[in-house]
């Protein structure tokens, strides 16, 4: 009797989803204005012809023979694709607020049930990232601004990377450590040593997390969310998800019983102070449940990110060692033996064009964060109703042959002009555009100069002994830092 009524329930989920996709393909037909793309098979749409380990890959293919706009199928979900630099700036930018919602990502939804900022919506969202990006400013931590607090962080990793005394070892551990202390410190006013478990667990965490999310099985979660009672990598995800925020609710409220309104120490205790003023407020946006998704979220894209490009940038130097010795000589000639600081980074330009390169060759966030129209638009010719699922790809922009000459080699001189001065380029978008351009940019660049420019100044980065190539290859996940690869830093001085 048991498997009958599974049987059912199975062959009811099929037919339902199945008589679902046939009317998405019929609506999109005839109220799209016809969005080329590939015709979808019922129940899977396009699964068949996408390679769910690559997906970004996969679909600048596609766009090669569909055009910049194109439409595509994941099971049911019916998506819009956005490539190339002027397709994506003109969406993003020039129709910002046609193109400025979320929508409901079924292992997103879980993970931040519709607070905070990344994937919240309407005023919620608004209000959620006016105080972010105010209490991160407003932040100078006391006696200790952050830039401060980032150099000093700098100093601790560098002693580590000085233990393993030039001998090959690898690097993410304790960069990822590194990004989450400076991370810990601005949602809690402290920091952990790097052999502590409870910041090993954390960065684990989110390391594992981030690289499942992007995994064919959360993908596939995401467009057919009936297989949710099956095991695969989606129930791996919500399990460190609870983990992770039964740590984040712990340490809020224990800050919570010692707050001090007048000497916030942290992001959190300037949450929980707005929390108590607005408390007799049944309508106040000041909640538990906003409050544990934002520091979710400022807790995992504020550390796999920056990490994941700083070990880009340390595998990039030590294969191509030309280069890391020109940001040595430029760091001897501009900071000598001083710890570098941001205000450094303008009289360095060829230290400049090298991060932004390394950032651009990394292609962090490949996919980016998906979008959904707020309006009805027409949009390059096309007609996109409101609530149509957005894919402004990322990579499509970071690699654009038309604004990156040979977009797949890393060449710091295409950010410097014949005189060796630092030129910005308008498709250098690593952090997204328009309203929701990611809100930790600010942070991200401080510390990728001080961490990225304290490590070559004191180290040079070369391949283990013996290693003739080493592979310059991204990861697969959400965010694609490089394989796992050892290197060497030897003492400079």
């Amino acid at each position: 009797m048991n498997w009958t009524i599974l049987v059912t329930f199975v062959v009811f989920i099929l037919i339902f989803i199945c008589v679902k996709t046939l009317n998405n393909g019929s609506n999109a037909r005839s109220s799209m204005n016809i969005i080329p793309g590939p015709r979808p098979l019922p129940i899977i749409g396009s699964l068949h012809i996408v390679n769910l380990q690559k997906l970004q890959q996969s679909l600048r293919e596609m766009s090669k023979k569909y055009g910049a706009v194109f439409s595509i199928h994941l099971g049911s979900q019916r998506m819009v694709v956005l490539s190339g630099y002027e397709t994506v700036k003109d969406a993003l930018v020039n129709h910002a607020d046609e193109f400025a919602e979320r929508p409901e990502v079924p292992i997103f939804t879980y993970i931040h049930n519709g607070f905070g900022i990344a994937f919240s919506r309407g005023n919620n969202w608004k209000l959620m990232r006016r105080f972010t990006l105010s209490t991160l400013k407003d932040f100078g931590m006391g006696k200790r601004t952050l830039e401060e607090r980032i150099a000093e962080e700098s100093i601790f990793l560098m002693k580590h990377f000085e233990s393993y005394k030039g001998n090959p070892f690898n690097v993410s551990v304790m960069l990822h450590s590194a990004v989450t202390n400076v991370i810990i410190f601005i949602l809690f006013g402290q920091r952990f040593d790097y052999e502590n478990p409870l910041l090993c667990k954390l960065s684990s965490l989110v390391t594992e997390t981030l690289k499942l999310i992007g995994s064919p099985m959360v993908l596939l979660y995401n467009v057919l969310p009936a297989i949710r009672f099956l095991p695969g990598d989606h129930k791996t995800v919500m399990k460190n998800v609870d983990q992770l925020q039964s740590f984040l609710r712990k340490t809020f409220l224990e800050h919570l019983r010692m707050l001090d309104r007048d000497n916030q120490r942290s992001f959190t205790d300037a949450f929980l102070v707005r929390q108590q003023k607005e408390k007799e407020d049944p309508n106040s946006y000041f909640h538990d449940g906003n409050l544990i998704s934002l520091l979710t979220t400022l807790f995992m894209a504020g550390t796999d990110t920056t990490a994941g490009t700083l070990r880009w940038g340390l595998l990039l130097m030590a294969v191509y060692p030309e280069i890391q010795s020109k940001v040595q000589e430029e760091i001897e000639r501009v900071i000598e033996t001083a710890q570098p600081r941001t205000e450094h980074r303008k009289q360095m330009p060829y230290t400049d064009a090298v991060i932004h390169e390394i950032q651009r060759f990394a292609n962090i966030v490949p996919l980016n964060l998906p979008h959904e129209t707020t309006v009805d638009v027409t949009f390059k010719g096309y007609f996109i109703p409101k609530g149509t699922y957005i894919i402004p790809l990322l990579e499509s922009v970071l690699h654009d042959e038309t604004q990156f000459e040979k977009p797949n080699e890393f060449n710091p001189q295409r950010f410097l002009d014949t005189e060796g001065k630092f030129v910005k380029r308008e498709a250098f978008m690593p952090f997204s555009a328009g309203r929701r351009i990611c809100l930790g940019e600010t942070l991200a660049k401080m510390q990728l100069f001080i961490f990225f420019t304290s490590l070559i100044q004191k180290f040079m980065f070369h391949p283990p002994p013996g290693v003739t190539r080493v592979h310059v290859i991204p990861d697969t996940g959400f965010t694609t830092p490089p394989q796992y690869q050892r290197i060497c830093a030897v003492r400079r001085f």
